[in-house]
């Protein structure tokens, strides 16, 4: 009967150790799993966040870059400005330049992009309302024109208008200059992967990508000259950073900006299409790339592609 119950004793105490080993390694693959989820929830939190903020700032530019255009169009009309109006187009021109450079610093946070969107938004109002004082001016303008043809000082009114337009000759030759920038009409990226034989295939996957291909097609501009264009290429990656190689910089309104890489075309003013390829030096990542092309002074087009 002893040894009986000793025997039985001893199978008791294996069960109960066998019971605590399997509790163990239960609690250990828990464990494990609740370090992947916390990491894999963190770097897609993460991830959304970099490709939120690319967006955000692309969205911005587009913007900025049309109360630009709109500036321009204005300008175009060769209005005799009041000094009280070309003071508020300067400002305006200021505002965007500081803008633009806000959005190319590579540490800018979400704070900084409302900040930038409250900022736009109060110079869309701005630009509205120097829009409508030179609409008012120009009427002005043809009312005391048509004034004028019935006094006898329309002489004296016709010089001081030569005069002024002596004046204003220089800064018209500006405005015809942004006149003529070239302008895209059509613009797009696609990842390639480069095989063996040379052959190239569309890829999306980032890993797989050897280059990018961009593809954009000029508008034609009768104000544009023909010849050889240096195009400077600005690409922005998937956390949100110019890529930059060497000390590369040109300038865009006065400001001084660092570019990618440059690249010479042949512009003939007939809608030609060209072609730049780029290969990233560290290869590729997951996410938003950013195409920016500028040519003489001006922004021509930008694209993006979404890597997976």
């Amino acid at each position: 009967m002893i040894n009986s119950d000793v025997v039985s004793s001893k199978k008791e105490e294996e069960k109960k150790k066998d019971s605590s080993k399997i509790y163990f390694f239960i609690i250990a693959i828990a464990a494990l799993l609740a370090t992947n989820i916390y990491f894999y929830v963190k770097f897609k939190t993460n991830g959304e966040k970099v490709y939120t903020l690319t967006v955000e700032k692309e969205n911005l530019q587009v913007q900025i870059d049309r109360i630009e255009a709109e500036l321009d169009k204005i300008d175009v009309e060769n209005v005799q400005l009041t000094p009280e109006m070309t003071l508020q187009k300067e400002d305006s021109r200021m505002e965007i330049a500081v803008l633009r450079k806000k959005l190319e610093n590579k540490s800018i946070t979400p704070k900084d992009i409302d900040e930038a969107q409250h900022k736009i938004n109060q110079l869309k109002k701005q630009v509205d309302t120097y829009r409508v004082n030179v609409q008012r001016l120009i009427q002005e303008n043809q009312i005391l024109s048509k004034q004028n043809i019935n006094l006898n000082e329309s002489v004296v009114e016709k010089e001081k208008q030569i005069t002024s337009l002596v004046t204003s000759n220089s800064e018209l030759k500006e405005k015809v200059a942004t006149a003529s920038a070239l302008k895209v009409s059509s613009i797009s990226m696609n990842g390639l992967e480069v095989k063996k034989n040379g052959k190239e295939l569309v890829e999306e996957r980032a890993k797989k990508i050897d280059k990018l291909k961009i593809s954009f097609t000029i508008a034609d501009n009768p104000l544009a000259k023909n010849g050889e264009r240096d195009i400077y290429v600005r690409i922005i990656d998937p956390q949100g950073n110019l890529v930059v190689q060497d000390d590369n910089i040109f300038y865009v309104h006065g400001e001084k900006l660092q570019y990618t890489f440059k690249h010479n075309i042949l512009f003939t003013n007939k809608g030609e299409d060209y072609i730049i390829y780029w290969a990233a030096e560290q290869g590729f990542s997951k996410g938003a790339y950013t195409v920016l092309l500028y040519e003489d002074n001006a922004i021509m087009g930008r694209s993006t592609i979404v890597l997976r």
